[in-house]
């Protein structure tokens, strides 16, 4: 199956979403951020394809959508899976805590770093919200689209005050 592609424009700098063709429409397989990987050689880019789904990032930073519902197919492990869906219900203007999230899924406390990694490997940045998992301390641990991105995220949510400058 051929990887359909877009780039597209977003107040965080330029989003490369990635899926696959079926017969109801466009999955989307990963949503990455800038200094994303390299563009696959075989790739083929559709704009039109990924239409929906940039309708909904378009709303999402214009303010207007709080929960995304497109078709998501990424692939991972079973315990990966878990985890992304774990943060569907994360709702939109909060936050969780790394801990929290682990007590939610019945992850032992040993295996908190497990959860760390999962969510570092979640390839639909934004849509599956890792963004809103912080530190027990509030503090801003790491995002694969960079920390700072992180806290645009959370700030343009509501999740996190403006900084004055």
């Amino acid at each position: 199956m051929t990887t359909i592609y877009t780039l597209t424009d977003s107040p965080v700098g330029e989003l490369l979403l990635t899926g696959e063709k079926s017969p109801d429409g466009t999955t989307l397989t990963s949503l990455t951020m800038p200094d994303h990987p390299a563009i696959g050689a075989d790739w083929e880019r559709d704009d039109q394809a990924f239409a929906e789904a940039t309708r909904q990032l378009s709303a999402y930073f214009a303010g207007h959508l709080t929960h995304f519902q497109l078709p998501l197919a990424a692939e991972g492990t079973e315990f990966q899976q878990r985890v992304w869906q774990a943060l569907d219900d994360v709702p939109y203007g909060t936050t969780t805590t790394y801990g929290a999230l682990a007590e939610r899924l019945g992850v032992p406390r040993a295996e908190v770093r497990a959860l760390g990694a999962a969510l570092g490997a979640n390839p639909l940045l934004l849509v599956r919200p890792c963004h809103r998992v912080i530190g027990v301390d509030g503090s801003m641990r790491g995002y694969a689209g960079g920390v700072q991105r992180k806290v645009q995220l959370l700030t343009h949510e509501g999740a996190l005050q403006p900084m004055l400058g």
